[in-house]
């Protein structure tokens, strides 16, 4: 060849397949170039060395969620803030879901349930429209759990109140799970979250919120996902 052609055609020379198929193929993250994997039916290959990797099938490629521990507190409470910072290299190293990272994954992804505002911890992005409507429109049956450093001398009976329900500005807030962790940390559980809920209970009660972070939406936990890294929810899991 003298000029680049297209992956998909040069695919479709190597196997005697239709179209359609060679760029299944391809989407699916089956095909290396030069070793490398190329999910882009368009790419432009010249002399390269183009494969069909042994185990390649014309199942359709599933959408993907993909997990994030955010590290930075941002002052909005909106998680699409957090997506440029979802690239190949941050990567986590551990992700046990066996799913090969392409690039169409980094597309289209949903932000879900936003985190409290100055909060980090655990962010959820998703190109399924199941999990999108899980963690969106069923938000008050999702538990989240929240770790809270809070600073201050708590009222006497200031455990017990958050526990109760609570009003602001006259509306009932989400019932809470409230307990300490240690001397200076609360584990907040809790549906349905308001903006701005939890930090009102804990000014409501003598303490001031220091930190925020999320572990926990459903069953869906932050574990030991380093700060600043992201890995796949393995298919098929339920929240």
């Amino acid at each position: 060849m003298t000029e680049p052609i297209r992956l998909s055609k040069r695919l479709i020379e190597l196997l005697r397949c239709s179209r359609s198929e060679a760029e299944r193929y391809i989407e699916g993250g089956w095909v290396l170039v030069d070793g490398e994997i190329i999910d882009q039916p368009q790419f432009k290959v010249l002399d390269q060395t183009v494969e069909l990797h042994p185990e390649a099938t014309l199942a359709p490629c599933p959408p993907v969620t993909i997990l994030f521990h955010q590290a930075d507190a941002f002052e909005v409470d909106h998680p699409a803030a957090a997506l440029p910072l979802i690239t190949p290299e941050s990567h986590a190293a551990d992700d046990k879901s066996g799913i090969r990272i392409l690039k169409r994954h980094f597309s289209r992804l949903k932000p879900t349930a936003p985190l409290e505002a100055g909060a980090t911890g655990l962010v959820v992005f998703s190109q399924d429209g199941r999990v999108v409507r899980r963690l969106v429109e069923d938000a008050n049956k999702n538990e989240q759990e929240y770790l809270v450093e809070v600073s201050g001398e708590i009222a006497a009976d200031g455990l017990a109140s958050l526990n109760r329900p609570m009003k602001q500005n006259g509306w009932k807030l989400p019932d809470a799970k409230v307990s300490w962790q240690n001397e200076i940390r609360l584990r907040f559980a809790l549906k349905n979250v308001r903006p701005g809920q939890i930090e009102f209970m804990c000014q409501s009660v003598g303490l001031k919120v220091e930190m925020m972070m999320r572990l926990r939406i459903g069953r869906v936990s932050l574990a030991k996902l380093p700060p600043g890294q992201w890995r796949y929810l393995p298919h098929g899991t339920l929240f």
